[in-house]
């Protein structure tokens, strides 16, 4: 199993800005430089600049504007994630936008924050999604699950298909990521220990063909169905 990355200011997490705002890309590399663990290695106003540097810089976090010039974030982060599969993506955007918020979670994004965001946050998002984890606000995630069940329960015959291949604890445990559950609370849902949830989660998202959590609990909400009244 691959070991969570540990960052000091000897070995500091290094960080890639895309933006076409110089003013915005000034602002959130002061912010980002002036922490001892953070650098930031590169940035860019482009697409297209952003794919040409970024391979080469091997940044460990790539914080992505969504809306640019000459195309969008969400497809940067796609292309970035084919090429370094070990790259985490921040999602940067001034608009709560439901559509772009999934796009960005099935491209693989790590995480999606609004430019309103304090400064503080916005550099625990960052050490949150340079170690592995998912970085993305509660309140509009869950108002996304409540859209998918109703816009996109229909189209479930290939992730039930997806299902099938897990056990019945897998499932059991899918489920729980799809209620926003965290693993501590899964493994006392369950009476398992949080190394051994996250043994399970790892293999239910290599069964799924996922790589993200986040991408797992859009797919158990897709296929869950709905309670039906008296349930």
């Amino acid at each position: 199993m691959t070991e969570t990355p540990s960052f000091s200011e000897e070995s500091p997490i290094k960080v890639f800005l895309l933006d076409d705002h110089e003013v915005v890309r000034r602002g959130l590399h002061d912010l980002l430089d002036a922490e001892p663990d953070i650098v930031v290695v590169g940035e860019a106003a482009t697409a297209d600049h952003a794919l040409a540097r970024v391979p080469a810089l091997r940044p460990d976090v790539a914080i992505l504007d969504v809306r640019l010039p000459d195309s969008d974030g969400i497809s940067v982060c796609r292309e970035l994630r084919t090429r370094l599969p070990g790259l985490a993506c921040l999602m940067l955007t001034s608009f709560d936008d439901d559509d772009a918020l999934l796009d960005a979670i099935m491209a693989g994004a790590a995480g999606y924050v609004l430019k309103q965001i304090k400064g503080t946050d916005l550099l625990t998002a960052v050490r949150t999604v340079a170690s592995g984890q998912s970085m993305l606000d509660p309140a509009t995630t869950a108002r996304l699950m409540g859209s998918l069940r109703h816009d996109h329960a229909p189209e479930t015959s290939q992730e039930e298909g997806a299902l099938a291949h897990l056990t019945p604890r897998e499932v059991e445990i899918l489920a729980l990521i799809g209620e926003g559950r965290t693993n501590r609370q899964i493994g006392k849902e369950l009476y398992l220990s949080e190394k051994t949830v996250k043994n399970h989660i790892s293999r239910l998202l290599a069964k799924l063909g996922v790589e993200r959590r986040i991408q797992a609990a859009v797919l158990a909400v897709q296929v869950r169905p709905e309670p039906r009244e008296g349930d």
